[in-house]
């Protein structure tokens, strides 16, 4: 039943990605690796640049376009790259079965500089602890039902225990990290799928889901994949000649 209610969620949820509850506007100049995955022009979700020519976002995202190197994604002088093959993770079958992640190859390297910067990933298996202070940031909705925003938007959030979190869902898949939208009014919403939880300067999660497109929080935890478990794979995509 739970795993129905799972994918109910979900399939509501992938047309339009995951905005920042209860935040602030982000700093210029700040968070230089974000990207926005867009159709047609129209934010869909966001990611982050982990090489010239890559970037990482969720696997349930779409999109045929990525923006970088604006903190307004209607301003000019942004950075726009098409994107010309997909890697979703293998066996990847659903948001709510776990595996929620993706690399895009980029049409050509971009220019790093003042208004970009490569996000750091982690490098081998990492353990954030419980409670620590994290952020996360997209230019999604602001409340629920909302609307995506011009300015990328920031929140801090916590990590909540796995136990804890599990037990509140009820059933999660594995590989996952829970922070924020639980015990707090703080978390993210529709517009942020595909972007990054950062904890001290490493971004060690790709937002994932929420439950049934719900952003008035406190209810249950926001869920975000756990790059460090996907390291191998990882790095075949970023070696392979494809």
């Amino acid at each position: 039943m739970l795993h129905s209610f799972l994918l109910f969620y979900v399939l509501g949820q992938q047309a339009l990605g995951s905005e920042i509850i209860n935040g602030n506007e982000a700093p210029e100049n700040t968070l230089l690796y974000m990207a926005s995955l867009q159709v047609n022009g129209s934010h869909n979700c966001g990611g982050f640049l982990i090489r010239k020519d890559f970037v990482m976002t969720a696997a349930h995202c779409d999109g045929d376009r990525v923006v970088l190197g604006t903190h307004n994604l209607h301003k000019s002088g942004k950075t726009v790259r098409h994107i010309v093959k997909r890697y979703r993770y293998p066996g990847y079958d659903g948001v709510g079965n776990g595996k929620d992640i993706m690399l895009l190859k980029l049409s050509r390297e971009v220019q790093l500089g003042n208004s970009m910067r490569l996000a750091k990933i982690p490098r081998s298996a990492i353990n954030i602890k419980d409670n620590e202070q994290c952020r996360v940031a997209g230019w999604g909705y602001t409340r629920t039902g909302g609307w995506t925003e011009d300015n990328l938007r920031v929140v801090d959030v916590s990590i909540i225990n796995q136990q804890v979190c599990r037990s509140r869902w009820g059933r999660l898949p594995a590989n996952i990290i829970c922070a924020g939208g639980y015990g707090t009014n703080k978390g993210f919403c529709q517009g942020d799928s595909g972007g990054p939880l950062e904890c001290n300067g490493i971004v060690v999660g790709i937002v994932s889901f929420n439950r049934y497109a719900i952003c008035d929080y406190p209810d249950f935890p926001n869920i975000y994949t756990d790059i460090s478990k996907y390291l191998p794979w990882i790095n075949q995509i970023l070696r392979s000649k494809d």
